[in-house]
Order: C-alpha cells, then sequence, then structure tokens
C-alpha cells in the first residue's frame, strides 16, 4: 500500500481520532480488494475534499468516497457514485450494516464495530462497477 497523499493527511488531521482509526482500516481494505481483484492501480486522492480511491485504468471501476464530518459527528460515511445501482445493490445485500442516504450515502457509527464483510463487498462492486461482476 502506498503511503497515505499529503492532502489526504492533511484532510484526517482535522478528524477524530476515532474517524482516521477507521479511515485507515477502511483504506486498508479497499487496497487488499483492489490487488485481490486485480483491479490495478488505485489513485487516491481527494474528490469534494474527500478521500477517494478509484481505478487509474479507465472502465474498471468508479469512485469510492470516505468522509467524516461535523454535522455528522458520530459517523463516518462512504459515498459511491450517484448514476449507478451501487447503493441498492449495497442496501439489498446489507439492509441493517449501514443507515443509507439518498443514491450515494452509506454512513457507519463509530461506536459500533465496523461491518467489515459489507465494506469489503462494497469497495469490490464499487472498484470493478464497469466489469458487472459480484
Amino acid at each position: 500500500m502506498n503511503p497515505l497523499p499529503t492532502n489526504i493527511t492533511a484532510t484526517l488531521a482535522a478528524w477524530p481520532k476515532l474517524a482516521t482509526d477507521r479511515f485507515h482500516q477502511i483504506r486498508e481494505t479497499v487496497f487488499i480488494v483492489a490487488k485481490r481483484d486485480d483491479v490495478g492501480r488505485l489513485i487516491e486522492t481527494l474528490k469534494w475534499g474527500q478521500p477517494s480511491w478509484l481505478p487509474e485504468q479507465p472502465r474498471v471501476g468508479t469512485t469510492l468516497r470516505c468522509n467524516w464530518t461535523q454535522a455528522r459527528p458520530d459517523h463516518l460515511s462512504l459515498f459511491v457514485n450517484c448514476q449507478t445501482n451501487l447503493l441498492e445493490t449495497v442496501k439489498t445485500i446489507y439492509p441493517k450494516d449501514f443507515e443509507y442516504d439518498g443514491k450515494r450515502a452509506l454512513h457507519l457509527d463509530l461506536h459500533k464495530p465496523l461491518p467489515m464483510d459489507a465494506i469489503e463487498h462494497c469497495a469490490a462492486l464499487t472498484l470493478r462497477y464497469h466489469r458487472k461482476t459480484a
């Protein structure tokens, strides 16, 4: 796994420790999924001020974002592309693992254990979205 980009490190500096600890768990899972599923190299950057991952190679997958905000201080959120069916797919498979919001947001309660199987599957579905495999 590559070192964390400086701009993401700066963003995480404003987050509480629990949120950054959970972010690092999710980040590690995203990179494991990318390697396991032969997604190729990931671009790790900020999109809309949020740490984001997407396959470097076009037409493999789509972007997965992660964020913490003061507006929802007890949650860490994952965001998928709202122009896809990803949220509905994840919601169908994991109806109770996330709090769902609109067409893109999956909220995680920071005070509960992370649903790592659901996060891993969500990352896999997102990073290989254009391959259309489950």
